[in-house]
């Protein structure tokens, strides 16, 4: 079994976060701000961002490589990420991935912060995206360090 570490990428790694999502066949880029997660073997297998808003933070660019999916790697990397975090954590998802961050303890939400709000209103206009929070207070039993399965 592989072994995966889960760490915060530093500055002059962030161009690798950008390879992976490219590898990967995503769109999606690392954030200018923020704090960039990954999971990795020998190379990135999984990402995440934390940027800081009012009140917390928001998470985008969750991304677990086709081959390592189903391995529990998302929800360790997000347990892992936001271990430090204070606040609440924001995300916005298209309504097939619901159940999977509920189970992650991330419920609906209406209220946003206003930065967050706005853009969700804009992204909205071409994506059906839901918004979800979930407060720092996590469920009991979900630190990382309870769980070592990969």
């Amino acid at each position: 079994m592989t072994t995966l570490r889960y760490c915060l990428l530093t500055g002059p790694e962030r161009p690798l976060l950008n390879k992976f999502y490219k590898t990967q066949g995503s769109s999606m880029r690392a954030a200018a701000q923020g704090q960039l997660w990954v999971a990795r073997a020998e190379e990135i297998v999984a990402a995440l961002c934390l940027t800081p808003v009012p009140g917390g933070d928001w998470l985008t660019g969750l991304w677990v490589a086709q081959n390592w999916r189903g391995r529990g790697i998302a929800r360790y990397l997000i347990e892992t990420a936001m271990h430090s975090s204070e606040g609440t954590t924001w995300l916005f998802c298209h309504p097939d991935l619901v159940p999977f961050y509920q189970r992650q303890g991330f419920t609906p939400c209406t209220e946003l912060p206003a930065p967050l709000a706005e853009r969700l209103v804009r992204y909205q206009r071409s994506k059906t995206l839901l918004a979800m929070a979930r407060p720092q207070s996590s469920p009991a039993g979900s630190s990382p360090g309870n769980n070592t399965s990969v």
